[in-house]
């Protein structure tokens, strides 16, 4: 078997990129968007500044790179959670909150620099990204409405808000986690799903929901 130069080569560029996208990540999460330079990011790589602007154009195109990421990342956990057959909205709800802040803190410096940084992408930029968000809101807030639906959760709670404080508690998450301080990243995980089902289900609940366990004592 022959092998293909071409097919090589696009290998070859696909790996250096993923690399200037790498440093870049390690680059900004260590010295702030705003601090770092492409000097910054071309040393990292042992690289000429010069020769890295054949990956990009500007800084924020790289920005815009890792944000783009955490958005699919984050879209391909909601369809994975939609996939999920024979499931109840808030057992839904829990795997989502499980399988995002596995995601999240997976991508803990990408997750930062989505948070600290995005509001620095050019404005055509920034409206995806709002628009993004305003998506996962009401991915979030679909699950709450369903539960509503269900019997489960009270029908005057708001379910934009409710998805708000879902999300604002993970982002806490990522916020607070130190790899080999405090608690462990699974039970952080599992404390934070619990912490949002009940927030969402407990205050009208007087037994389980179907399928899912309550720990009463938390």
């Amino acid at each position: 078997m022959t092998s293909d130069p071409a097919r090589g080569l696009r290998r070859k560029a696909r790996k250096r990129d993923r690399e200037v996208l790498d440093a870049a990540v390690s680059v900004f999460f260590e010295h702030g968007y705003d601090a770092a330079s492409v000097q910054d990011i071309a040393d990292r790589l042992s690289m000429l500044k010069g020769s890295l602007y054949h990956y990009i154009e500007t800084k924020e195109d790289l920005l815009h790179r890792i944000v783009l990421e955490v958005n699919e990342g984050s879209e391909a956990v909601e369809r994975s959670v939609v996939a999920e057959p024979d499931l109840g909205p808030l057992q839904r709800l829990d795997l989502y909150v499980h399988r995002q802040l596995d995601y999240n803190l997976s991508h803990r410096k990408q997750i930062a620099i989505y948070f600290d940084d995005a509001a620095r992408l050019s404005p055509a930029r920034r409206r995806d990204v709002q628009y993004r968000l305003a998506e996962n809101e009401k991915f979030v807030a679909a699950l709450i409405h369903a539960a509503q639906d269900a019997g489960l959760v009270d029908p005057g709670l708001d379910p934009a808000l409710y998805a708000q404080l879902v999300l604002g508690t993970m982002v806490w998450v990522n916020r607070t986690y130190r790899p080999g301080r405090g608690p462990g990243r699974d039970a952080l995980i599992a404390a934070c799903a619990r912490y949002a089902v009940h927030g969402v289900a407990a205050v009208t609940q007087s037994r389980p929901a179907p399928g899912l366990a309550f720990d009463r004592n938390l």
